[in-house]
């Protein structure tokens, strides 16, 4: 299905079309019981033909309901997803989800506050849920080929700073003598896969851990620059090949780190420009989403919506567990 918002707009006349176009996206073969997985339900048609009282207060809402031919339970596309017990429209839903698919630099949740009539708090929770989709599979297989590790530092630079916020000295050794959040990324230079994490520091065992969960070291070849945390974890890989930035070199026959350096060239422009600032406590969820763009980049944006479509189920996010943090 190609889904653009031109598209969207022709087939979405009221919230039933939405739910319609999101059960397609969702359930391609008809709906599925998320409560026991039975292909086996049946659509309750609304006693006035168009719309139920929903909700503790009643209100009229055009949701289509479906019930399990085998566990009796009702449920709709949303039960059990991101969108689970949303009261946002699926049309604004569909919306943001083509415009986030569609755009290299992202989207902010002030673009979103403007376009579609949220409110600000509401525009910044659509976006984390949709985030929270685009994050990779818990149980994702581990990388195997050749293999670009490099690290960056994300944050403004601490001499710009106000006095008040200025850092406290930096102990000798960790993360290079400044308090920006070090962010660590693999790139599989043979499928273009990119994983990355928000690490706490720079060392040989926190790089060591990361990437032994992601990465079938004994079948691979790593490349890296010159950085000393590397050396001894580069021993465990069949071949480790480093480049020396520090003596000007970039490039050397087919080892370079260039492609990680083009994914931070993106994500840094990204957050300066789109979002302009970022919290430690949710990089994590920004950077999976750059993570998701990148990994997909071969793929058309209907792709791209689709397999956001298809990590929703399973996945919540409450909104004051996360403005908590």
């Amino acid at each position: 299905m190609r889904l653009t918002l031109a598209e969207l707009r022709k087939r979405i006349e009221n919230e039933a079309d939405a739910y319609c176009v999101l059960e397609d996206l969702r359930w391609p073969n008809g709906p599925i019981c998320p409560h026991c997985g039975n292909d086996k339900a049946y659509f309750l048609k609304p006693a006035n033909g168009t719309s139920r009282a929903t909700g503790p207060k009643r209100t009229m809402s055009q949701r289509r309901v479906w019930k399990c031919a085998k566990c009796r339970k009702q449920f709709s596309v949303l039960t059990g997803t991101i969108f689970h017990g949303t009261k946002v429209p699926i049309e604004v839903w569909l919306m943001v989800m083509v415009q986030m698919c569609s755009a290299k630099n992202g989207i902010s949740a002030r673009e979103i506050e403007r376009m579609h009539g949220l409110t600000p708090e509401t525009a910044w929770f659509v976006l984390h849920r949709l985030r929270e989709a685009m994050k990779r599979e818990p149980l994702a297989h581990m990388m195997r080929g050749t293999i670009v590790a490099d690290e960056t530092w994300i944050g403004g630079n601490p001499k710009n700073r106000h006095g008040r916020d200025k850092p406290e000295q930096i102990v000798r050794g960790e993360n290079l003598h400044t308090d920006k959040t070090p962010v660590l990324s693999l790139i599989n230079a043979d499928t273009g896969e990119v994983r990355s994490r928000v690490v706490p520091d720079i060392t040989g065992a926190t790089l060591r851990k990361f990437i032994s969960e992601h990465v079938d070291m004994a079948g691979s070849v790593l490349h890296t620059d010159e950085g000393g945390w590397y050396r001894q974890l580069g021993q465990e890989f069949i071949e480790h090949n480093a480049v020396n930035h520090s003596a000007g070199e970039y490039v050397r026959g087919m080892v370079s780190t260039n492609r990680a350096e083009g994914y931070f060239s993106q994500l840094k422009r990204s957050l300066d420009g789109t979002h302009h600032h970022v919290s430690k406590t949710h990089l994590p969820r920004y950077v999976a989403e750059f993570d998701f763009r990148y990994s997909t980049c071969k793929m058309t944006d209907s792709e791209r919506l689709q397999k956001m479509v298809d990590q929703a189920p399973g996945r919540r996010l409450s909104y004051k567990p996360l403005k908590a943090r």
